[in-house]
């Protein structure tokens, strides 16, 4: 588990700007690690999470992609059944929402990464290395699951 920052590049809905991006990162040997895009009437949504982040930076601004950074939560799962759910199960159990997820492909029963933007990071650090176990003063009490962990 580890803590990076996502890219969101907000791109005009037409052919090749998506390939324009990742082209452009390849040229500077920026290995893209996860992405998803969303698409809305006016443009599409570009997360992504990469590397390098000074060099994504510079791509994006050469480019002139208006984009955002967050902080996420980068998993190294197994491809394999059950993994991801292992990890949204932590999360719940410690009341952390997951605002949004995306995942990479990897080899069949090889790994592949999972990437969260939660709604407490911290908490979801501690959760996710800890196995779970917050600190006392963090923990909330023992009880049910919140009904949409349930």
């Amino acid at each position: 588990m580890e803590l990076a920052k996502q890219f969101t590049a907000f791109l005009e809905n037409k052919p090749g700007r998506m390939s324009q991006i990742c082209m452009a990162l390849g040229r500077e040997k920026v290995n893209i690690r996860g992405l998803t895009v969303m698409d809305s009437k006016e443009h599409s949504v570009l997360r992504f999470v990469t590397d390098d982040l000074a060099k994504t930076k510079s791509v994006l601004a050469s480019l002139g992609t208006p984009f955002q950074e967050t902080d996420v939560v980068v998993v190294e799962l197994d491809n394999n059944p059950g993994s991801l759910a292992r990890v949204c199960e932590k999360l719940a159990r410690e009341h952390i929402n997951i605002d949004y997820a995306y995942c990479s492909a990897g080899p069949r029963n090889g790994r592949t990464v999972g990437i969260f933007k939660v709604s407490n990071i911290s908490r979801a650090q501690q959760a996710l290395t800890n196995g779970g176990n917050l600190p006392s003063r963090q923990r909330k009490k023992p009880g049910r699951l919140p009904t949409f962990a349930r």
